[in-house]
């Protein structure tokens, strides 16, 4: 019998993720038993390779559990695309052992490319890997600046200056609870508020040279040909997921809001209606964009890779005119709390600042599109 990962999302989303959305926002606490609930739904190894023990989906069925899940709560979602964006680089370039847990559902993954000095660039990484002397292990010394799951994942898939050979990064799987890793005050941000997003430091952190994910040097293609497709089009997912659910609070609030002087709803005014319209238009066209990204990609179209660094920009800048829009036609009720609006405008901000922001994908594409390098400023 196949796996049913709509059903098992919707029934997670239902029993576990939504009862305690609010209170993650409001403590910006990790959702430890989110994680846990995604886990026994057999989730977390969604994308794991059958020979490996898990579902074997692949990026369309990531991109449906985690759309469902950023309407229900986006900083769950938000871990969860990470995770699923290790587990592709990890499955094409981990470690047996590590590949089965997370098939098995036992273990969180995440990414740490960002780093303070070069920021956003994630193709440009400062921290570096050196021969230690101590058994022919490696060194790493870097200030990450923005990890998705610091302290809480499993493991990190950890990019750093090569060690010995030229290419601008190599890439380490490195467990959370190495000596010299540590995590640099909590997160408490705008929105997202518990995906426990922090600096992460590596003073001296020792591995061994068979976390090596893939050939020194060549961390960058590697990433480029597995974790950046699945967390540029997951993102997309993810901001697509929290335009349906301001859609949906949007019609909510036209259709039970009455103007009982006139023995109308909201929905009954033309111009509610046209506002309204507007954002299902938005909404329904950052979906079907998302669905090409997905076909160009599973069809080997010349076009996927454009596709590609065109669908997180266009999905998250649409996310965040069409939360603009809904706490507009909301109006004062939009800013309660209980209406679930605001939480969602939050959350609906961080895709575009996310590396690669916006403004990087706008140059990347026009690179593209010009027969141009793709990157600048890596060292080499």
């Amino acid at each position: 019998m196949s796996y049913d990962y709509a059903r098992a999302i919707q029934d997670v989303i239902e029993e576990s993720i939504r009862p305690r959305a609010a209170e993650v926002d409001r403590a910006g606490a990790f959702p430890r038993a989110n994680v846990g609930a995604l886990a026994d739904a057999g989730l977390l190894g969604l994308i794991s390779a059958e020979s490996a023990g898990g579902r074997g989906e692949g990026l369309g069925a990531a991109a449906h559990v985690v759309e469902r899940l950023a309407g229900a709560c986006g900083s769950t979602a938000m871990v969860l695309l990470m995770h699923y964006a290790a587990t592709a680089l990890i499955e094409a370039h981990g470690p047996k052992d590590v590949r089965e847990a997370i098939a098995g559902d036992a273990h969180l993954g995440t990414l740490a490319f960002s780093e303070a000095g070069s920021r956003s660039h994630f193709w440009a990484p400062l921290g570096t890997a050196a021969a230690s002397g101590d058994g022919g292990r490696v060194r790493l010394d870097a200030d990450k600046s923005w990890v998705t799951s610091a302290g809480e994942a499993d493991s990190y898939v950890w990019s750093s200056r090569p060690l010995a050979a030229d290419g601008p990064m190599t890439l380490w799987l490195v467990p959370r609870d190495r000596e010299g890793l540590s995590v640099l005050g909590a997160f408490d941000g705008l929105g997202l508020r518990g995906n426990a997003s922090s600096p992460v430091k590596a003073d001296g952190v020792l591995v061994d040279r068979e976390d090596m994910l893939g050939p020194d040097g060549e961390g960058l293609d590697i990433a480029l040909a597995t974790a950046l497709p699945h967390f540029l089009v997951l993102s997309a997912a993810f901001s697509l997921g929290l335009m349906e659910a301001l859609t949906t609070e949007a019609a909510a609030h036209l259709t039970r809001t009455k103007l009982e002087h006139l023995g109308q709803t909201l929905a009954d005014q033309p111009m509610q209606r046209a506002r309204f319209a507007e954002l299902r238009i938005r909404t329904d066209q950052v979906r079907a964009f998302l669905r090409d990204a997905l076909a160009a990609l599973a069809g080997g179209r010349e076009d996927a890779t454009l596709r590609v660094l065109e669908v997180k920009a266009v999905a998250a800048e649409a996310a965040s005119e069409v939360a603009d829009a809904t706490m507009r036609l909301c109006g004062g009720a939009a800013f309660r709390k209980e209406c679930g609006a605001e939480r969602l405008f939050r959350d609906s901000l961080a895709a575009r600042v996310m590396a690669p922001t916006t403004q990087a994908l706008h140059d990347f594409v026009g690179r593209a599109s010009l027969g141009m390098p793709l990157f600048e400023g890596a060292p080499g």
